[in-house]
């Protein structure tokens, strides 16, 4: 996301980098996998991002000291073994020895203290990754391969949270001396891939980390290409110019096309990502919950999931799918009635004619025609809907963050630890970004709660009451849970179809 937290700093390496940074001399074709990704983050530095077409890059370039695969299991990263200690407040971890940075910096201790440091100090504090570590208090170096992480109060997700976005490992010398704006641009960590070039809004470009402590990879080079554009990148790969798309870039009507051609492969699997529509809920007629609920009743989201959306999804009844820890299957979606809408619209004295404006990511053409769906269904039912499409980036950096939305808005969530938690603080405390509008000292309480409870039972029993609340208050219209769907060449072998959208690439090839 860095173009709306430290665009600065990331404009400036840009105009810089923008006319020669495809000036490298490409790797042999054979064992060149390219790749269309929706979005440039505009920055690769972890600590700058949500964003998990940030994670599809960054997952290649960086470790944490844990991995987690397409299998969701939590294995060893750059971290040997760990051991929880005092109660759960201090997690000592055992470090690779002989792994170094892509610059030939060593990885050890020292390098694992300025990441969490950075990430809990000033410099983290001007990105959205800080909020998931607070309960790391400390790093402590016991030597050279063993660290110490001590805890403010036991924090039951850290371990997953730690292999991925914020918690990656990045090389202190190379920060120092180079800047936090030129490590924005040019990234260096430890993974099997080495940043090569990078031309802002256009692509970035990897070649083979040959010394990779998991092993060599087998391709040569890995090239992103950013392509906002479904039909395009459709086109692209159909083609040839391109191995692999993304998700969500695939639109589902463009299903059909990838399913019919000779020379592609779809891979469709369940995964975190939560569509929502979000409420205002300070100003409006969507202050009064009544209102909400009433919007929600008007609008079929099962329908919208089979026709629309082929089955590729499934409806969510809280911001969260079956695989998510937190899920509650007794939690059922408010059911389609529209007169039940009709009536709850009356009470809140909103007449016929009203108007709300829907907030959307302008290249999320499955979105494009859900809001169409969703404004037809409100029109039944006397409110008129307009959809305003935003650049993806303008949304999520600048409209959501400021309050500056409609009446309703587009919140698209990865959900990458399929835990609620990561969902549901970000989306509903106070303070925090994605919140905007709504302040309630009850829920707060209840979601610091749970962050401290190493209980896994009694936390679920809290995430499944933060559901319900959330529920009750009705504060987004709950659409969907979609499935990761990936557009793949033939030509590609062992291509790891992630849930959550982070394949490594370390055992794929291209005949």
């Amino acid at each position: 996301m860095a173009l709306g937290v430290r665009g600065f700093k990331a404009a400036f390496m840009a105009a810089l980098l923008a006319g020669t940074a495809f000036m490298a001399t490409p790797a042999e074709a054979a064992g060149k996998l390219t790749i269309s990704s929706p979005q440039d983050p505009g920055s690769w530095d972890p600590i700058d991002t949500f964003l998990v077409n940030w994670a599809s890059v960054g997952t290649n370039i960086f470790d944490g000291l844990t991995y987690r695969g397409p299998d969701r299991k939590l294995v060893p990263g750059l971290a040997e073994s760990w051991t929880e200690m005092d109660g759960g407040k201090r997690i000592r971890f055992k470090l690779r020895s002989g792994v170094t940075f892509h610059n030939g910096e060593p990885f050890n201790a020292a390098a694992v203290k300025f990441t969490f440091d950075r990430l809990l100090g000033e410099e983290g504090a001007k990105g959205p990754q800080r909020s998931n570590y607070t309960a790391i208090d400390s790093v402590e170096v016991i030597d050279d391969t063993t660290v110490d992480l001590k805890l403010k109060a036991p924090d039951p997700v850290l371990l997953t949270k730690l292999a991925g976005y914020g918690a990656m490992i990045v090389p202190p010398n190379y920060i120092k001396e180079k800047g936090d704006a030129f490590f924005n641009v040019n990234p260096v960590g430890t993974g099997p891939f080495k940043f090569v070039s990078y031309a802002p809004k256009t692509g970035i470009r990897l070649e083979a980390n040959p010394n990779y402590w998991g092993g060599a990879p087998k391709l040569s080079e890995v090239e992103y290409r950013f392509i906002t554009e479904p039909a395009t990148a459709v086109a692209e790969l159909q083609a040839g110019r391109v191995d692999v798309v993304l998700p969500p870039t695939i639109p589902i009507g463009m299903v059909p096309v990838i399913q019919a051609d000779p020379k592609l492969t779809l891979l469709s699997v369940p995964g975190p990502t939560v569509d929502a529509l979000r409420f205002n809920t300070k100003s409006g007629i969507t202050a009064d919950p009544r209102v909400r609920k009433a919007l929600t009743m008007a609008v079929d989201r099962a329908a919208i999931v089979s026709s629309i959306l082929a089955g590729q999804a499934s409806q969510i009844a809280s911001f969260q799918g079956e695989l998510s820890f937190g899920y509650d299957p007794a939690l059922k979606p408010l059911p389609y009635d529209p007169k039940g809408a009709q009536a709850l619209l009356a009470q809140a004295g909103v007449k016929p004619g009203a108007t709300v404006q829907i907030d959307i990511r302008g290249n999320d053409a499955t979105m494009n025609e859900v809001a169409q769906a969703v404004a037809a269904y409100l029109g039944a039912v006397g409110v008129v809907a307009t959809i305003k499409p935003y650049e993806t980036n303008v949304l999520l950096n600048d409209v959501i963050p400021q309050g500056k939305t409609g009446a309703m808005f587009q919140q698209k969530w990865g959900g990458w630890t399929f835990d609620y938690d990561n969902t549901a603080y970000a989306m509903y405390h106070s303070g925090e970004k994605w919140n905007p509008y709504e302040q309630d000292p009850d829920l707060d309480k209840l979601l610091e709660s749970q962050r401290a409870i190493t209980d896994g039972t009694e936390r679920e029993r809290i995430l499944k009451q933060i559901a319900h609340t959330v529920a009750d208050k009705a504060l987004e219209m709950p659409l969907y849970n979609s499935n990761a769907i990936y557009g793949v060449a033939k030509r590609v072998k062992n291509f790891p179809p992630a849930s959550d959208n982070r394949p490594k690439l370390t055992e794929v090839t291209v005949d």
